[in-house]
């Protein structure tokens, strides 16, 4: 019995980088703190790192969503009124359809109540804001192809490869000639080797090399 291919990885957004945002309603301070992770341990971490760093505030509420397939979610109210604070803040990040990205909300209490419906809205706005801010990107999967090529033409390929606008992801020079590693939209990989084949009058070769993602902004 033959075995079933894996499935094609899908772009997915997530942000472009850590960032920390804050507003005030009523007196109240917000700062939403958001960083990139991959997984739920290093989402907690970043959690107790914030918890640790702003241990006065009153409450330290959290967010994150990690996975591309199997996404796994969580948030907390921490003290706030059920479903005022966590839950609103992850539905920013489940309708932008982000992942792999970790919020965490700190407020100093400023006196003034804001109720329920003022609660869920500063939460949500303070994650929303934070995500306007730093920006989003989106990862797209590729084939990883590595191509080579003795040493007396690699220069030539090399170049011709970064005219054509594919991103060299690494270079190795070995014993036998120069590895180049590019990303390959998968729809795209026999035309390439046609093209490569082309560009080079068959002296340049490629192989398969795995996946990786490139990140495009949006």
């Amino acid at each position: 019995m033959s075995a079933t291919p894996e499935p094609t990885p899908r772009p997915y957004l997530t942000i472009r980088g850590a960032g920390t945002h804050e507003l005030e309603i009523k007196k109240s301070r917000f700062i939403c703190h958001l960083a990139r992770v991959t997984d739920e341990e290093e989402a907690q971490a970043f959690i107790a790192g914030i918890r640790k760093r702003y241990w006065d505030a009153r409450h330290n509420c959290t967010a994150f969503v990690v996975g591309d397939e199997q996404r796994r979610e969580r948030s907390s109210d921490d003290g706030e009124p059920g479903g005022t604070a966590g839950v609103p803040m992850l539905e920013v990040l489940r309708r932008r359809g982000i992942t792999d990205t970790v919020a965490v909300v700190t407020r100093y209490f400023g006196g003034i109540k804001l109720g329920a419906g003022g609660l869920v809205r500063a939460y949500g706005s303070a994650v929303s804001e934070a995500l306007d801010e730093v920006g989003l990107l989106e990862r797209r999967p590729v084939a990883l192809l590595a191509v080579t090529a003795d040493h007396t033409r690699a220069g030539r390929v090399e170049n011709d490869l970064r005219a054509a606008g594919f991103t060299v992801s690494d270079l190795a020079y070995e014993a036998a000639g120069v590895r180049i590693e590019i990303g390959v939209p998968e729809p795209e990989v026999a035309a390439f080797h046609t093209w490569l084949a082309e560009a080079t009058g068959g002296t340049a070769a490629a192989v398969a090399a795995g996946r990786t993602y490139v990140e495009v902004p949006v």
